[in-house]
């Protein structure tokens, strides 16, 4: 017999009723009826009840198991009584009497049980990481994430693509975060990056004819947490192509990324039409450039409704230029106690409020109601209830200035309205391309232009577009929005070597600097350079979803907490004299 098992614990059922075998695992749990014990071995494929009375010969041994203790069984199987059998596990059959044990590895008094819901600081997880990922949930969510890379490895195999890797140890690229620097030994005061993505690489690929390439990637980031962003490094699914537009990269990207969702999805509807909406088109009408379709609100301009009328802070404001007036119909939401709890969610994110009319049937017809109604009167609000497609029982919330002052406030007003009033869709996942996202900024206070986007994007336009408003330059960029976040990031890449120059040029970068930074991609694009493009979805971001989840660090084995700490690993650790003096640098100590 193997030294540690004959079956693991998902294995046994009533054909095996008197053999003897050898389980190995976990204890999760320890009943005592009077006298029998009873315990639950846990594995990572399942659970075994496993028993000892005092007629076994190792019964004082199991008396002092306790939980997680690590132990190997040797036992028989034995058939429960019909009113015992549990249906829920596969091995709810049978039962092992024990006749010998081995303990593999006792467990001291635990920081964290690992049976049961309960709830723990996510310190004391991340700190004991290795027994929070015992725990049930924990293990479906890992063993998701590793199906559902190897569901994506396979379904890019089929599509024609090959897995290239690339180095993980380059040189400083803008990505729009902070790089991890890396220093040299042997080139002392000189540093390597982990890079933010492999996008220069990839494009060398393409350059290289291979044509098609995909990886899964790892990516590193120094930047700030949030619930749906590791601070760190993250996972994505990589990909380009040659001698492709921007629709040849959706089509490839889509039946992947749908034949995934549909694996894994849990039953949830997965949508199939993926409508392309422009960046432009995304804030005036959801607020965001990852919209929640599920949620079915569209915000609508009313500036007209408000010009020259009787509320005169619209009225004022509509009179600078740049400004509007933005509506965020609210169906059913026409009752006055919801629309003030609406305006103290507009006060608690930073405004003065937000106006509000609502219609209600006062037994003689439809009336509108509310400050804003009264101010305008009753021709322009019954203009924006046309124009909004309302009724008795709804609502419409306005907010005004200039569209970047107030549209997040605005997306999430959408989101708290939705979800509120349960318009939103809950069971189903909805997807959305947003295209034609500017290539530029411009910085408000010194008026420089910079990058808004991935720099390395072709400029709609080409050299013609380059020449006129940088502000007005839209590149063949894109990402993809899914239930509110951002999945997959793209883009139709620049391989010109003077339109590389000049949209670098726009944003202050030398043709030396562009030289000296992306110079092994400028010096490529001389050589026979094909048109091409790709994405890159976040895999931890995917999986996040899939397992129903709203922190990101619920999907990633080894998270960092919010500090972008390992409390597990004790990094970031202060380096050792030695290792300073071989690498020829000094710590400047900082104030507290």
């Amino acid at each position: 017999m193997h030294a540690y098992r004959s079956h693991t614990c998902a294995e046994l059922n009533k054909s095996n009723v008197g053999e003897t075998v050898r389980l190995s695992g976990w204890v999760h749990r320890v009943r005592d009826h009077g006298g029998v014990l009873f315990i639950d071995l846990r594995d990572t494929y399942g659970m075994t009840q496993v028993l000892c009375d005092p007629d076994s010969p190792v019964f004082a041994e199991v008396e002092k198991l306790r939980s997680e203790w690590c132990v190997r069984i040797d036992g028989n199987v034995k058939a429960r009584d019909e009113s015992l059998i549990n249906a829920k596990i596969p091995t709810g059959e049978i039962e092992v009497y024990i006749r010998d044990m081995e303990v593999l590895g006792a467990a001291d008094e635990l920081p964290l049980i690992v049976f049961g819901d309960q709830e723990y600081p996510e310190e004391t997880r991340l700190r004991y990481r290795y027994l929070d990922l015992r725990r049930e949930a924990m293990q479906h969510n890992m063993k998701m994430r590793s199906d559902v890379v190897a569901s994506m490895r396979r379904r890019m195999w089929d599509k024609g693509f090959r897995e290239f890797q690339t180095p993980i140890i380059t040189a400083s690229s803008p990505e729009g975060a902070r790089d991890f620097l890396v220093p040299s030994r042997l080139h002392p005061g000189r540093f390597y990056a982990l890079p933010q993505a492999p996008q220069q690489f990839k494009q060398l690929i393409m350059v290289s004819g291979y044509d098609k390439y995909f990886q899964i990637a790892p990516c590193f980031r120094d930047e700030d947490p949030r619930a749906d962003r590791s601070p760190t490094d993250f996972y994505q699914l990589d990909m380009e192509m040659s001698f492709v537009e921007q629709q040849d990269v959706f089509d490839a990207i889509q039946p992947v990324l749908t034949g995934i969702f549909e694996e894994f999805g849990g039953g949830r509807k997965v949508d199939q039409d993926w409508p392309q909406i422009s960046y432009k088109d995304a804030a005036k009408w959801y607020g965001t450039d990852k919209p929640d379709l599920r949620n079915p609100i569209k915000m609508q301009d009313c500036s007209e409704h408000f010009r020259g009328s009787g509320f005169a802070i619209f009225a004022k404001l509509l009179e600078q230029d740049g400004t509007e007036i933005r509506a965020i119909p609210a169906p059913t939401g026409g009752s006055r106690k919801f629309c003030d709890r609406m305006n103290k969610f507009a006060q608690q994110e930073g405004l003065p409020g937000m106006g509000y009319i609502f219609w209600r049937d006062q037994g003689e017809g439809m009336e509108a109601a509310g400050p804003l109604a009264k101010n305008i009167g009753p021709e322009r609000t019954e203009a924006i209830r046309q124009q909004l497609g309302l009724g008795v029982g709804d609502a419409a919330f306005f907010l005004g200035g200039k569209p970047k002052a107030f549209e997040t406030v605005a997306g999430k007003a959408r989101t708290v309205i939705g979800n509120e009033l349960g318009l939103t869709e809950k069971d189903r996942f909805a997807f959305a391309w947003i295209v034609d996202f500017p290539i530029y900024e411009q910085d408000e206070e010194s008026g420089e232009i910079d990058f808004e986007h991935n720099p390395f994007s072709m400029p709609q336009g080409g050299m013609e577009a380059l020449n006129g408003d940088p502000l007005a330059v839209k590149g063949y960029q894109y990402d993809l929005a899914c239930n509110g976040y951002e999945l997959v990031s793209g883009a139709i890449r620049n391989h010109k070597p003077d339109l590389m120059l000049k949209a670098f040029e726009l944003a202050g970068y030398g043709e030396d600097e562009v030289k000296s930074r992306f110079g092994a991609l400028f010096n490529a694009f001389h050589y026979g350079a094909p048109p091409h493009g790709g994405c890159a979805a976040g895999i931890d971001r995917i999986v996040m979803l899939l397992a129903d989840q709203e922190n990101i660090r619920e999907v990633i084995m080894f998270p960092m907490n919010q500090r972008a700490e390992d409390l597990m690993m004790s990094a970031p650790s202060d380096p050792s004299s030695d290792q300073l003096m071989e690498l020829g640098l000094r710590v400047i100590p900082q104030d507290d």
